[in-house]
């Protein structure tokens, strides 16, 4: 009897754990499985800051309108026993659950993937539900890899929870949001966005200094004050004009004005940087014509929307036991100009390489 033979799944006479090639360091690491990342931030800046809002957007929607392909079972033992490849295929293209379409399901998926890192779906054995990664809880365990998950005291074992993992390097179990890196980025531009909020609600203007020779009583300066805050309102519409008698002078606390204050460059690189730590091309936030939007757009699906829906498909094809792919025959950017596309299907069903049904499939088309 071999020492592969329990992880073939043959039986044993004697059920002895030395049988297993385990990770000799694993009880090492339970020990922070359960620890996480405050994301609130990240939340805070998706909602509030335009060019983090319309990158998440841009991605969840790009990635969650790509179609997968189930295909034979694959060689590696599934999570899930017994589920037919009709039943993936719909749970994963048409209804993941009775209460809501697959375009739904697929971006709360998502959101959560880049805000937290992570991506946890539950599998009642019939449908997919979607659980918010933030409050959810990796259990560690000294011999294997986990031992169970935990939301709100409710525990869900390794066969009920299907697991996404964005890169990370201290952890494991948990990944890492792609918006960290940038969250120092992102702060600047609040705070400079916060200065300019202030500096409208003040009246545009700087704070004044009034002048008087003579040196006045405390009564009289609380009376002054009182009385020029009450009159003196550039936020209300119009400039009252006041008269100053017994020396008094007016002179501006500062020389600052709205062109010092206007940090629209400092606000465009900054937002350059976030969209690099999405890995978002910044042409594609502008407008108008340009001869490098199609490079791009390519750029942008090949370097990062694929490789996160590919991360999905093998999660997913581990745990069904299906061969899973993306489905990229409508998404434009990703196909060849016409005339190419006709010339190099052609040639290969000319010479016997494929079939007219097979080119067909490739091209989307229904076979003959």
């Amino acid at each position: 009897m071999a020492w592969y033979d329990n992880i073939l799944g043959r039986k044993t006479e004697k059920e002895d754990d030395t049988f297993f090639k385990l990770n000799p360091v694993q009880q090492y690491f339970q020990d922070v499985s359960s620890s996480r990342e405050d994301h609130s931030s990240y939340e805070r800046y998706y909602e509030e800051l335009e060019i983090v809002n319309r990158g998440i957007n841009m991605i969840v929607d790009d990635v969650a309108e790509i179609p997968v392909r189930v295909g034979s079972p694959t060689k590696a033992r599934s999570v899930a026993k017994g589920i037919k490849r009709a039943k993936v295929d719909l749970l994963l293209n048409t209804e993941p659950n009775l209460f809501q379409d697959v375009s739904t399901f697929k971006r709360a998926l998502i959101t959560d993937y880049l805000l937290d890192g992570n991506i946890f779906i539950y599998y009642d054995g019939a449908h997919l539900y979607h659980i918010p990664a933030d409050k959810m809880k990796i259990h560690g365990d000294d011999r294997a890899y986990i031992s169970h998950f935990e939301y709100n005291e409710v525990t869900y074992t390794t066969e009920e929870i299907i697991h996404i993992k964005e890169n990370s390097f201290h952890s494991i179990y948990r990944g890492v949001s792609r918006l960290k890196p940038a969250v120092r980025t992102m702060a600047i531009i609040k705070a400079m966005r916060t200065f300019q909020d202030n500096f409208f609600s003040n009246g545009a203007v700087p704070g004044l200094v009034l002048k008087s020779p003579n040196t006045l009583s405390e009564k009289i300066k609380e009376r002054m004050i009182a009385s020029w805050s009450q009159r003196y309102k550039p936020d209300a519409g119009g400039r009252r004009p006041l008269i100053l008698d017994g020396g008094i002078e007016v002179d501006d606390l500062t020389n600052v004005n709205f062109k010092d204050l206007d940090f629209q460059n400092a606000i465009l690189e900054n937002e350059k940087i976030i969209a690099k730590s999405l890995g978002i091309p910044f042409l594609l936030f502008d407008s108008g014509n340009n001869a490098n939007i199609r490079p791009n757009m390519r750029m942008y699906y090949l370097e990062t929307v694929l490789p996160i829906h590919r991360k999905i498909n093998h999660a997913l094809e581990r745990f069904f036991g299906f061969s899973i792919k993306e489905d990229t025959t409508e998404i434009p950017a990703l196909q060849p100009e016409l005339r190419d596309q006709s010339s190099y299907y052609s040639s290969l069903v000319n010479g016997g390489i494929i079939t007219i049904n097979e080119a067909r499939e490739r091209l989307g088309y229904e076979p003959m």
